[in-house]
């Protein structure tokens, strides 16, 4: 059942009403402007029209953030997980297919999307060809090719984007890039990035479940799929455990890699990778017979090693990600007992003066060994600060929607961004094997396999 929306203090819907008025007097109303193709933008003292795809899971949080604006319209394949945000929200109409809420709701300005990675490129350019701003979980997509889109996209239709990467907005990530360019370190030429994750069933299950049981009464599975190739309805995929598997998820590296290497790009000015090469655990069945990888679910440990280029006068640079327990060797300056990064994860810099290590998210920056912190002055902020930091995120988001002014990880830095990781994903399924990466021709150039892979495939009906 479908409940009224809340309707700006206006009762004529407010795009209807543009269209109606002559500008000047629309403008001296409403305190909006138009854009150049004839869209409108709400302008700082109004409130947006929002609307919110997968809204059971990390969607609940993101909206919960932007409670300052109208949140008109919900939509998600499973009405039971969904239903905490359903009750939170009455007032907002409830939609099971995206498609058919863009149809219907006609004065959304903005969208937030929180559904599996697989779905997020398919959403997303629909509601930027529609002119909605969009707010997309990280990674911003599901392949290599749908990131480059996702950004080509933006810039096109000229919508305000933003990844869910919230350490984006943090101070930890803007303190770690000062002190790198204040030169405490030095050059900076490797760096080691890690998680905890998965902290989810991963690496286990060789091959698909056998068993079908039926699909909840709650569920259109049909739409949950999605793109993807089409699959029996089974609990080990939904809810939660669907980053485990390469049809819908992206692994702990999609997972954690935008938070986590979101410090060494923008603290390194690190866009494409001109090699990358990727180990995994692997699973013995009998003592002399080792289980290939069917590429149904993501390993349990990955390594994952690029090397990026010289540039804008920085040194070429090793970064080594680590997941599953795994963990880069301990530095020798490093205290005993001393605990390395966070609970989540870290980074640790290695440069020619010095060491850097951090949490995730860019969180506690020290210069290592302790000694070093003594007496030390942090140089004074030259990156402006987002209020409320972490948490903000959302915020700086919906500002943008507002003034026209980019938020902190728009889809021109976060996606680039989700290329490296996704990048890393690649060598992740084909292990062993060093690809050579031309960022600007979008090509594994010495491995036409792993070439393959860069472009996702879509079920019939589905596509960008």
């Amino acid at each position: 059942m479908e409940n009224a929306r809340r309707q700006p203090s206006s009762t004529i819907p407010r795009r209807n009403f543009l269209r109606a008025a002559t500008g000047a007097a629309a403008f001296s109303i409403l305190g909006g402007r138009s854009l150049a193709d004839g869209r409108r933008r709400p302008a700082p003292n109004e409130r947006l029209n929002l609307a919110a795809i997968g809204v059971g899971g990390m969607g609940a949080k993101n909206l919960s953030n932007c409670e300052t604006e109208n949140i008109v319209a919900l939509c998600d394949v499973d009405s039971d997980y969904a239903a905490k945000s359903f009750d939170k929200y009455p007032n907002a109409r409830r939609h099971r297919d995206y498609r058919v809420m863009f149809d219907k709701e006609k004065d959304i300005d903005a969208v937030i999307i929180a559904t599996p990675d697989h779905t997020h490129a398919v959403i997303a350019m629909e509601a930027m060809r529609r002119g909605l701003c969009v707010y997309v979980q990280k990674p911003l997509a599901h392949a290599v090719w749908e990131a480059r889109r996702m950004t080509e996209a933006a810039r096109e239709h000229k919508v305000m984007t933003q990844m869910g990467n919230q350490g984006r907005s943090g101070d930890g990530i803007r303190m770690v890039k000062e002190w790198i360019d204040a030169d405490l370190i030095g050059k900076v030429t490797e760096v080691h990035a890690w998680t905890n994750r998965p902290v989810w069933p991963q690496g286990i299950e060789v091959g698909r479940p056998a068993e079908t049981p039926a699909v909840p009464e709650s569920l259109d599975w049909n739409l949950w799929i999605g793109p993807a190739p089409m699959r029996p309805y089974h609990p080990t995929y939904h809810p939660n455990k669907w980053r485990a598997w390469w049809d819908f998820g992206t692994g702990s590296l999609g997972d954690l890699g935008c938070h986590i290497l979101d410090v060494p790009f923008l603290s390194l000015k690190l866009k494409y990778p001109e090699r990358v090469e990727g180990c995994i655990s692997t699973y013995w069945e009998e003592f002399w017979k080792k289980t290939e990888p069917k590429n149904e679910t993501f390993p349990r440990s990955t390594i994952v090693r690029y090397r990026f280029p010289a540039r804008e006068g920085l040194p070429p640079v090793r970064l080594t990600w680590w997941d599953g327990g795994m963990m880069p060797p301990r530095p020798e300056e490093l205290e005993p007992g001393r605990q390395m990064g966070d609970a989540d994860g870290g980074v640790l810099f290695i440069g020619d003066k010095g060491k850097l290590m951090c949490g995730c998210y860019g969180k506690n920056p020290r210069l290592i060994p302790e000694s070093r912190m003594k007496d030390f002055r942090p140089p004074e902020p030259s990156i402006p600060r987002i209020p409320h930091g972490l948490d903000g995120h959302e915020q700086d988001w919906v500002r943008s929607c507002k003034d026209g002014k980019p938020s902190s990880s728009h889809f021109d830095y976060s996606g680039p961004l989700s290329e490296m990781v996704l990048m890393g994903n690649l060598a992740v399924r084909y292990p062993g094997r060093e690809l050579v990466w031309d960022g600007e021709k979008m090509e594994v150039s010495n491995d036409a396999e792993a070439n393959a892979f860069v472009r996702s495939q879509y079920r019939d009906g589905w596509a960008l």
